[in-house]
């Protein structure tokens, strides 16, 4: 994931690609020195601080101090004052109703700055009770440690294992109640948060925070809506035929009913991770490998250099640390890094490949690009790279790009590889829809039992039933519902975008018909393509722009259709 613990908050500015308010007027353009003049204090005043706001965060997240903690909520208020100014904003609105400015690299900047601005203006006690809130709830949840019945303490990396590996119905049972009681200690916290950013959003003029979230990201809520309402259709009975062969599966695993399986059967903490139902067995391919090493080699044959990156990263487990995954860029200036819990695994060689996606981005858009631009298109066209490099470390011609498997292991496997990674993103998919309308439903009401909703949904649309009885904040236990509010519909906006890539690589460079097959190894023109086209631009143009000029068309799903629905 990449991180957006930054832009959670919300004082956080350097989002690309938002809208400005109000008409355009003509351009007249005598306003462009004292816009300059503007940005250089800026400057000036923003980077220190970031860097200090960024480096502080990357600490608490390693060392899960109080103390680290403390500090990131004194910087980060620190942070977010700048953004309350009435004066600079009363300038930026300034030039904003005159027009703007002539220079378009220029005049996009002021959009970026103006709609930061605009999102403070704001009662700063409540910014800062906000910063205060995501920290306590942030330091809550990454040094939380599940405790079994038997009194063993179990890191989330334990409870995956558990999870995935274990035949015996109680203690799945057991494991994923004890994960799921991070909840309990969080909810109310979590809801008082949501109630106090929906303040801030109606402070703004927006109904709540989730609309807002999704318009000041260039998003219509309504078209989101419907965008996850035809996703729904899509998958929906390609995704039902799947789980039935789900069902089967884990039923005899267990010696389970089909009608008895539970939440803990399906071998993850949410079920938005595929069952491993087939007999291919991904795990082996990884296990005593370095998989650090086999990041680093696989990008550099695309000619990307992450080595620095990876010299300045922490990618193993350590006592208090944050337990999950992210990439961060400290300074906008080059250094970028990445957290990791690194286990000889397929799921971490897909985490490495993804969060390494997102550092290639952030490392390789143009320096020459003003300060404020030096960001991705939008948070899902970052996803989109991850997400895109992710999905091969269950692609067989990947495999053997880097481990050497013959052609006959490559041929075996291969089907097989195919239909996991297409039961990770259908099973994915459906999960995306529990959070994109549970998340949409908190924001609209935080009074209703909240409870409710998450298994309504998770009935619905993962076709798990609810342990019967069951009345607990398990929705707490989604670290992103606290941490990275109004964000996760992105994830599915990435996939759909890595499959566009994926089909305009195919296509143009390596002229293939095979979007399932291609690894892009040792193939700098692939490399190029994404350096050049959707890297180096960083916020230059509005995603959909961006996303054009890359590709030929706009956003679509019907390549994604094309890669894992066609044929179900």
């Amino acid at each position: 994931m990449k991180n957006i613990y930054l832009v959670a908050i919300i004082a956080a500015v350097l989002v690309s690609g938002m809208t400005s308010c109000g008409g355009k007027k003509d351009k007249g353009g005598d306003m462009k020195s004292e816009l300059q003049t503007f940005i250089k204090k800026y400057e000036d005043t923003i980077k220190p601080v970031m860097k200090e706001y960024t480096t502080a965060m990357w600490n608490s997240e390693i060392s899960g101090k109080e103390e680290d903690y403390a500090k990131v909520e004194e910087i980060g208020i620190r942070y977010t004052k700048i953004f309350t100014n009435k004066d600079d904003f009363a300038l930026l609105k300034k030039i904003k109703d005159a027009g703007g400015v002539k220079d378009s690299l220029l005049d996009r900047e002021l959009t970026v700055l103006f709609n930061a601005y605009q999102r403070n203006q704001v009662d700063e006690k409540k910014l800062e009770e906000i910063i205060g809130m995501e920290t306590s709830i942030a330091k809550k949840m990454n040094t939380y440690r599940a405790v079994t019945e038997k009194g063993d303490t179990i890191t989330d990396n334990d409870v995956e294992e558990i999870l995935s590996a274990s035949k015996d119905s109680k203690q799945l049972e057991d494991t994923w109640k004890a994960h799921k009681k991070v909840g309990q200690v969080v909810s109310a916290d979590i809801i008082a948060l949501v109630k106090k950013r929906n303040e801030v959003a109606k402070d703004l003029g927006y109904n709540n925070y989730h609309e807002m979230s999704l318009k000041l990201s260039e998003q219509d809520p309504a078209e989101i809506e419907k965008l996850f309402n035809e996703l729904d259709d899509l998958t929906r009975d390609g995704f039902a035929k799947l789980k039935g062969q789900i069902d089967s599966f884990l039923s005899k695993r267990y010696n389970v009913p089909v009608a008895d399986l539970k939440p803990w059967h399906y071998q993850n903490r949410f079920f938005q991770e595929a069952p491993r139902i087939y007999t291919l067995d991904l795990d082996k391919y990884y296990k005593d490998k370095d998989l650090v090493k086999l990041t680093a080699d696989y990008y550099a044959s695309l000619g990307m250099d992450v080595q620095d990156i990876i010299d300045r990263s922490d990618l193993f487990e350590k006592k208090g640390k944050n337990q999950h995954a992210f990439c961060i860029d400290i300074d906008n200036e080059g250094d970028v890094r990445v957290l990791c819990n690194v286990k000889q695994n397929y799921k971490w060689m897909n985490t490495m490949l993804h969060e390494f996606g997102h550092a290639s981005y952030d490392k390789y858009i143009s320096r020459d690009l003003p300060f404020t631009l030096r960001d991705p298109a939008h948070t899902f066209t970052t996803e989109a790279i991850a997400m895109m490099f992710g999905r091969l470390a269950s692609n067989a011609q990947w495999i053997q790009d880097m481990m050497g498997i013959s052609n006959d292991e490559k041929a075996k496997i291969r089907d097989e590889a195919y239909k996991y990674t297409r039961l990770e993103q259908l099973v994915f998919s459906r999960w995306s829809q529990v959070m994109y309308r549970f998340e949409k439903g908190l924001y609209e009401n935080p009074d209703q039992d909240l409870n409710k909703l998450w298994w309504d949904l998770v009935e619905k649309y993962q076709l798990v039933k609810k342990p019967e009885g069951r009345n607990e904040p398990d929705w707490a236990s989604k670290i992103h519902i606290a941490t990275s509010p109004c964000y996760y519909h992105n994830y599915h906006l990435g996939e759909l975008l890595a499959s566009q890539l994926n089909h305009y690589i195919c296509q143009n460079i390596l002229k293939t018909d095979d979007v399932n097959g291609a690894s892009y190894y040792n193939n700098k023109e692939v490399g190029k393509y994404l350096m050049e086209n959707v890297f180096a631009p960083g916020s230059k143009y509005p995603w959909n722009e961006m996303i054009k000029r890359a590709t030929g068309e706009e956003l679509t799903a019907k390549y994604y259709a094309e890669q894992f629905v066609e044929g179900l």
